[in-house]
C-alpha cells in the first residue's frame, strides 16, 4: 500500500503541474484513488483484473451511474498514467469492457420570467439598503448575477476572474476554464455592463488590494458558498418556490439561446465545452419546450371544426 500511496502522490503531481488541472478537480482524484487502494488493502496484487473487477462491482451497487462513471474514469486515467510511465505492464482496464448506461437527466433552468422577477428582487433590493454597506453589498449580488446569466460562467470560473481578467473598454472576459483553458466572452447587455461598473467602482480599494474581481466585505476572494447563500436570499426575498443554483443559470443560458435560434457551435464556444457532445444535452431540453408550446399554444388547439372525425 506504500507503493500504491507513492503512485498516487506522483500522479497528482503530474496532473498538477502538467496537466494543470483545477484543486477541485485533483481534490476528486485524490478521494476516488484512496477510495481504491483502501478497497485493495487485502489484495495481494492491487494491479489484477480480478482485485479491478470486484472494486468496480463495489462502485456499480453503491453509488449513482454519474459517480460510478467519475470514480471509475479517475481511476482509468490513473492506470493508464502508469502505463505511460511503464511502471504497469499490464493494464487490467485494456481487458475490461466498460458499459452501463447512465439515465440522461435534462438540465435544469430557471423560466426567464422567473429570472427576471429575481433580478428585479435584487435591483429593488439595492434601492432600499440605505446603510453603505448594505448598499454596496446589493450592488455586488447585482453584479455577480447579471454576469452569471449574461455569460453562462460557471460559478468556479466566477469567483476565480481576476480584475485583469475583465476588459471594460472592450466589455469583456477572459475566463479560465477546466483544465487551464481559456475563452473571451463578451457582455453583450449594456444594464450589466452599468452594473459592473456600478459595483467596481464601489469596491474599487479591495479589488485593487486583492487582484480579485468579486471580494467579500473583508476584502477576500468571494466564494463559492457565499454565491450560493446570496442565490438563497434573495429566491426567499422574490417568493419564488423553486430551488435556484448558480449553475442553473449557465444552463438558462445556453437553453434560451438555443431557443432563440442562436447556432450550437457559437453556445460550445461561449460555455467552454471540449466537444459539442456536451453541448448537444440542451438539444433535449429545447425539444421539450418544443413540445410543450406545441402542445399548447398551437392555434390549432383552440379552433373548432365542424365535422371533424376520427379515421
Amino acid at each position: 500500500m506504500y507503493l500504491l500511496e507513492n503512485l498516487k502522490e506522483r500522479y497528482l503531481v503530474y496532473c498538477r503541474t502538467q496537466k494543470e488541472l483545477n484543486a477541485k478537480t485533483l481534490k476528486a482524484y485524490r478521494i476516488d484513488l484512496t477510495q481504491f487502494i483502501t478497497f485493495s488493502a487485502a489484495s495481494f496484487d492491487p494491479f489484477t483484473k480480478e482485485n479491478l473487477n470486484a472494486y468496480l462491482s463495489m462502485l456499480h451497487e453503491t453509488y449513482q451511474p454519474k459517480t460510478t462513471k467519475r470514480k471509475i474514469a479517475s481511476l482509468k486515467a490513473f492506470f493508464h498514467f502508469l502505463e505511460y510511465e511503464e511502471i504497469l505492464e499490464n493494464n487490467p482496464f485494456n481487458k475490461i469492457r466498460l458499459s452501463f448506461r447512465e439515465p440522461k437527466r435534462l438540465p435544469k433552468t430557471i423560466p426567464a420570467n422567473t429570472i427576471e422577477a429575481f433580478l428585479n428582487t435584487i435591483y429593488h433590493q439595492a434601492q432600499q439598503d440605505t446603510t453603505p454597506g448594505r448598499k454596496k453589498s446589493a450592488l455586488r449580488d447585482i453584479a455577480v448575477i447579471e454576469l452569471l446569466f449574461a455569460t453562462g460562467v460557471r460559478i468556479s470560473e466566477l469567483c476565480s476572474l481576476k480584475y485583469k481578467d475583465i476588459d471594460m473598454e472592450n466589455q469583456s472576459l477572459l475566463i479560465w476554464g477546466k483544465g487551464a483553458k481559456e475563452r473571451i466572452i463578451q457582455i453583450g447587455n449594456p444594464d450589466v455592463i452599468s452594473a459592473l461598473l456600478a459595483y467596481i467602482n464601489a469596491f474599487q480599494p479591495e479589488i485593487s488590494n486583492s487582484g480579485w474581481l468579486f471580494v467579500n466585505r473583508l476584502g477576500n476572494r468571494l466564494s463559492e458558498q457565499s454565491v450560493r447563500l446570496m442565490i438563497n436570499k434573495y429566491v426567499k426575498m422574490a417568493d419564488i418556490s423553486m430551488h435556484i443554483t448558480p449553475h442553473m443559470f449557465r444552463h438558462s443560458f445556453a437553453t434560451l439561446l438555443l431557443e432563440a435560434d442562436v447556432d450550437i457551435r457559437y453556445i460550445q464556444r461561449m460555455l467552454g465545452h471540449s466537444s459539442i457532445t456536451t453541448t448537444e444535452i440542451y438539444t433535449s431540453v429545447s425539444m421539450h419546450k418544443q413540445k410543450a408550446i406545441l402542445t399548447e399554444k398551437h392555434p390549432r388547439n383552440a379552433m373548432e371544426v365542424n365535422g371533424e372525425t376520427q379515421i
